[in-house]
């Protein structure tokens, strides 16, 4: 796969995503949040080990790839995908959008310290826009923090715990397949999201026989289209582009998101969530070396694709 459709792969990807965190909006109104979390998750990872079973793309494991897995397991999908259905609960999916754009910031962050990526004055001067951007969002510019702030901060934990996740998601695909990884996370780890909600939602289960027949058509494709195949597709870029420039696609995530909401939930934008929007890309643009690598990513889709880009990024896995 060359340069040019990684790109135009991971641009549907993100669309996906976006219209997905509308998608759990609707799916945390009708079912228990952890526990169709725990079950989304399962079936996303089971729909996959039969495709790589299939493919015969299978192998266990060696002991010492695991350290990676489990790190990818607990942040990827136990942490995020907790945190965000516990957020989602609790605020609209506008707010969530918004603040699950700092992905790239903190991505940024994180690759330098275990990366050992710098981070020029430009990208530190991003980095602040964006926090900022989220005060705005957070506190709708009144100073004053709004009702969401419950549901906003369990958002911000989904939002850090993935982006610590893609440290441990690079290391694993360094031996191991993408999609073998991104199965075994979706395997693991809904059973600790489901312990969890043994505490939280005891009555979880059996709440689910009182939903709607149509809310299972949303969560199949939730579980198949947008965590199975969204995920796998993401990993994929993940260790060809590596996680900083991987998450710099993320950023039209929020954007698809906050139209599918006015869309489809009729949530109202408010001002300062545009503000914040701005300032957050403008960071994101700044922070994660987008700006200083303008050349390459400067209308990826129009210009012909590199051979020796896309070398340069991955180990012909």
């Amino acid at each position: 796969m060359g340069l040019r459709a990684v790109y135009l792969v991971m641009t549907l990807n993100m669309l996906i995503w976006g219209l997905n965190t509308v998608a759990l909006k609707v799916l945390v109104q009708h079912l228990a949040p952890l526990t169709m979390q725990s079950l989304r998750i399962m079936l996303a990872g089971v729909v996959l080990l039969l495709f790589l079973r299939w493919r015969k793309q299978w192998r266990r494991p060696a002991s010492g790839e695991w350290r990676y897995l489990w790190g990818a397991i607990l942040l990827g999908v136990v942490g995020h995908h907790s945190c965000l259905a516990l957020g989602l609960e609790r605020t609209t999916a506008t707010n969530a959008a918004l603040i699950l754009a700092l992905l790239p910031l903190s991505t940024t962050l994180l690759s330098a310290l275990f990366l050992k990526d710098r981070i020029t004055g430009q990208r530190a001067a991003g980095i602040f826009m964006g926090i900022v951007g989220v005060a705005f969002v957070v506190l709708r510019g009144s100073g004053e923090l709004n009702g969401h702030l419950a549901g906003d901060l369990w958002v911000f934990g989904a939002m850090a715990t993935q982006a610590a996740s893609f440290i441990y998601i690079k290391k694993a695909t360094d031996t191991l397949d993408a999609k073998q990884v991104t199965s075994l996370m979706f395997l693991f780890g809904p059973v600790g999201i489901f312990i969890v909600s043994l505490f939280l939602h005891p009555r979880g289960v059996a709440d689910l026989t009182g939903a709607p027949g149509w809310i299972w058509w949303v969560f199949l494709a939730s579980s198949v289209i947008a965590t199975g195949l969204g995920h796998m597709l993401y990993n994929s870029a993940i260790h060809r582009l590596g996680p900083g420039q991987s998450a710099i696609f993320t950023n039209l995530t929020p954007f698809f998101a906050v139209v599918g909401s006015v869309l489809f939930l009729k949530e109202q934008i408010h001002p300062s969530q545009i503000i914040g929007f701005l300032l957050i890309t403008a960071g994101v643009f700044l922070g994660s070396g987008a700006a200083e690598q303008r050349h390459r990513f400067r209308l990826p889709f129009l210009r012909p694709a590199r051979r020796t880009d896309f070398e340069s990024r991955t180990s012909g896995n």
